[in-house]
């Protein structure tokens, strides 16, 4: 069996991150936070004398503690952030579903977040109407907010 467990976002801190997806997206911390270092995570890393701290945050829509999370993490020493672009090769974007697109997007922009692109409508055949935007996190990480009908 295999059961996704989470997404990693690196940032300069952890808390404030933390607290932006908390406030905007109703994800909720996840005891306990974490404070790592060691051999092992030295060799995990291949990062001499690194500390990690951070949290995992429950997603919304999944009960219980073995939803999947969203782990912030504060690294003791971080490389520069590179250019971000929504079609940058990596990871590109994480979304949320919603059923007030409008009130979603009122709330990232009072915590700080940003829109990145026109919140655009479109009939995805057999699927459904979907609203969506893409946005960013105070870090500059892509998200998408959309919402079906």
């Amino acid at each position: 069996m295999i059961k996704f467990a989470h997404v990693n976002l690196i940032t300069n801190n952890w808390k404030k991150l933390a607290l932006f997806y908390i406030q905007v997206f109703d994800c909720k911390p996840l005891a306990p936070t974490r404070n790592l270092k060691g051999k092992w995570l030295d060799k995990a890393t291949t990062i001499a004398n690194s500390h990690i701290k951070g949290i995992h945050l429950s997603l919304p829509g999944y009960p219980g503690s073995s939803a999947p999370t969203l782990e912030i993490f504060e690294y003791n020493r971080s490389r520069k952030k590179g250019t971000t672009a929504i079609n940058k090769i990596g990871l590109g974007h994480i979304a949320f579903k919603t059923d007030d697109i409008d009130m979603l997007i009122i709330r990232l922009r009072e915590h700080g977040g940003i829109i990145a692109g026109e919140k655009v409508s479109v009939k995805i055949k057999g699927a459904g109407n979907l609203t969506f935007v893409y946005a960013q996190d105070i870090d500059g990480n892509y998200i998408e907010i959309q919402q079906w009908s």
